[in-house]
């Protein structure tokens, strides 16, 4: 498992994330439970893209001083294609949490408890699905191709399923908290379980976390084969992803009320998978440039964008 990673970086990384973390769950209990509003996710939002471009350059310079300027020009180019590949499937992630909060009708002010219980568990399920990606990489190369075939699929099922909403009275893990679990109906602060009788009962916030973190392992699942087409590098892997992920809470906030004029963007996501997905089954036939790789992404992610900006739903469905 060949890695840049040195204790020295990994050390560093770790530390860095550590104080960040701490800072936003700091902040945010200092200001008790609260409604977000639009002007602090953007600050936010920003703070936290710059924080990942920072360590990008900080990553570049010391890479570039130790083992040569080409090496640490392909390192940032790499980091800076799996942050924007990761934050921009993290989009369709923040979309399916608001249908979450939307279905449950879960307070303003419960939902930063949610989505930092969200954020935490899919920087864990990260690291260890990544390092387990990693040694299956290093042990049979073969397993490219079946991340390859899995991104396409994947990516083709998301097209066909693109401006569909998914029905949660079907979700099987929803169902199975019904039939073996007594639920409240009622919200008890940020309370997951309450007694009552002297029996444990679960409330609506409980199954909402519950949720998120099925929720969370499902685009876990395909958003990492995603990465590993552009490097198999653990550290770069691990890195990019945790700061895509880092700036979750702050980017739902920024776009809960502006999800409908993004109604396009399921579709360039899919295509982007389906791009990573052929780039890895040709890897040993030809291998894509990761600067092209980076110019599709941006691209397509961009097109995407501008054309729901530019086409709304409502022109979508009377023109």
């Amino acid at each position: 498992m060949q890695t840049i990673g040195s204790p020295l970086l990994w050390g560093a990384f770790a530390a860095l994330v550590v104080v960040a973390l701490l800072v936003d769950l700091v902040l945010m209990r200092h200001g008790g439970p609260h409604r977000v509003t639009f002007k602090e996710a953007l600050y936010w939002s920003i703070g936290w893209v710059g924080l990942a471009l920072v360590f990008n350059v900080g990553l570049w310079w010391y890479v570039a001083d130790s083992m040569g300027q080409a090496t640490g020009d392909r390192v940032a180019l790499e980091f800076l294609t799996g942050y924007l590949v990761e934050k921009s499937l993290a989009v369709d992630n923040i979309f399916v949490f608001l249908m979450l909060f939307t279905y449950f009708a879960v307070p303003e002010e419960q939902r930063q408890k949610v989505l930092v219980i969200g954020v935490l568990g899919a920087i864990v399920l990260r690291a260890i699905m990544i390092f387990a990606g990693a040694w299956l990489l290093a042990q049979f190369h073969w397993v490219l191709y079946v991340f390859g075939a899995f991104l396409l699929l994947t990516g083709v099922k998301m097209l066909l399923a693109a401006g569909k909403a998914p029905d949660l009275e079907k979700n099987p893990v929803l169902k199975w908290m019904r039939g073996h679990l007594p639920l409240t109906a009622d919200y008890h602060g940020t309370a997951l379980s309450v007694l009552k009788d002297g029996k444990r009962w679960y409330t609506p916030l409980f199954a909402v976390v519950v949720l998120i973190g099925v929720t969370d392992l499902i685009f876990a699942v395909g958003s990492i084969p995603a990465i590993f087409a552009i490097t198999s590098d653990p550290f770069i892997v691990l890195t990019s992803n945790v700061f895509a992920v880092l700036g979750l809470r702050a980017m739902f906030f920024l776009l809960a009320g502006l999800a409908d004029r993004f109604h396009l963007l399921p579709y360039g996501l899919a295509l982007v998978l389906m791009f990573i997905g052929v780039k890895m089954l040709l890897i040993d036939v030809y291998k894509i440039p990761i600067g092209w790789s980076l110019g599709v992404v941006a691209l397509t992610i961009g097109a995407t964008v501008a054309l729901s900006l530019l086409r709304p739903v409502a022109s979508t469905r009377t023109g």
